[in-house]
């Protein structure tokens, strides 16, 4: 017997005993874990981008009940008593601190009241998105063969359609209303959505430790829940600040055109278009009606992209290369 046989025989009784020594190890724990979750921290820019969102979620929430004067009441006198000639676009006072609308009414209450119908059903209308977009994205990176085809192929179909336009055959074969708006735009997103969950889905199930889980016997529905959708969490997360811009600009867009919110309801859309006259008295009242509601839209747009640039660039712009 040779040396080299000795030294052999020798270690296989080490690696027994070192084996014996660490009781109820498996060979499954040689294999990778799914990778820590990072904290995320904002920069100074995002911790202001994120207090003006706050601000405008409260005034949405409690606007109503703070505004001077309800969304659709005329200002028909001043504070002495007295009545006016014409109360449209009056000029900033210490009665209408933004001044009048075209009919009369408080620019600053109803920006108020638009905040809560704006807001809400963009934030509503995102949420459907994310709930269609995530079940069925992550059900085609799953289930792959011909369920993904066909949800492929479907998303494909709604997204060769500009948005707009889609939005405009839908009003005019159902009319409008806020529950057709929420509907609406909950469908278009939701078709960039699935893109989005589909991709992260497909690169997260080749993953090593995905690839653990299943060697140690996990179930489909566990995977999902326990290594899926942790790990696709902050990319949606961050996703669903840039989708709701978009939700924004949409309803916006509708209302500026006049097939969004309908009258006497306050949206910031439809007060920038209804004030449009408003614009040739220079910077007086008619000007402030109109430029209000497009600097509250402006300002809660660019608040939430700040704070998404934020967290995309702590991900190293990874996160942004996720996003269509």
């Amino acid at each position: 017997m040779t040396n080299e046989d000795n030294t052999t025989q020798s270690a296989a009784p080490q690696a027994a005993a070192a084996t014996a020594a660490t009781p109820g190890k498996t060979i499954y724990d040689e294999l990778p874990d799914a990778p820590p979750k990072a904290k995320m921290k904002l920069s100074m820019t995002g911790k202001i981008a994120t207090a003006i969102v706050v601000l405008w979620v409260v005034v949405a929430f409690i606007g109503p009940y703070i505004s001077p004067f309800s969304e659709s009441e005329f200002i028909e006198e001043n504070l002495a008593g007295e009545f006016y000639d014409d109360p449209s676009f009056l000029t900033p006072n210490a009665q209408v601190w933004l001044g009048t609308d075209y009919l009369g009414r408080d620019v600053l209450s109803r920006i108020i009241w638009g905040a809560r119908t704006t807001i809400g059903i963009s934030f509503v209308a995102t949420l459907l998105a994310y709930f269609f977009g995530i079940t069925l994205g992550i059900a085609a990176a799953v289930a792959r063969g011909w369920i993904d085809t066909v949800l492929s192929r479907f998303v494909d179909a709604v997204l060769s359609f500009p948005n707009l336009m889609l939005g405009l055959i839908f009003i005019a074969a159902f009319g409008s209303s806020i529950p057709l708006l929420i509907f609406l735009a909950g469908l278009i997103y939701a078709a960039s959505v699935f893109r989005i969950a589909r991709a992260l889905g497909q690169d997260i199930m080749v993953q090593d430790f995905v690839e653990a889980a299943r060697a140690r016997g996990e179930g489909l529905w566990w995977i999902i829940t326990r290594e899926v959708l942790p790990n696709a969490a902050m990319p949606l997360a961050t996703d669903f600040g840039l989708r709701l811009v978009f939700v924004i600009l949409f309803i916006s867009s509708l209302s500026f055109l006049g097939l969004g919110v309908q009258p006497p309801t306050s949206d910031w859309g439809s007060m920038v278009r209804e004030n449009l006259s408003g614009l040739g008295n220079g910077l007086g009242g008619g000007a402030i009606a109109s430029l209000a509601p497009a600097f509250a839209i402006a300002l809660l747009t660019i608040s939430i992209n700040l704070i998404v640039d934020d967290i995309s660039a702590q991900a190293g712009g990874s996160l942004a290369k996720k996003m269509v």
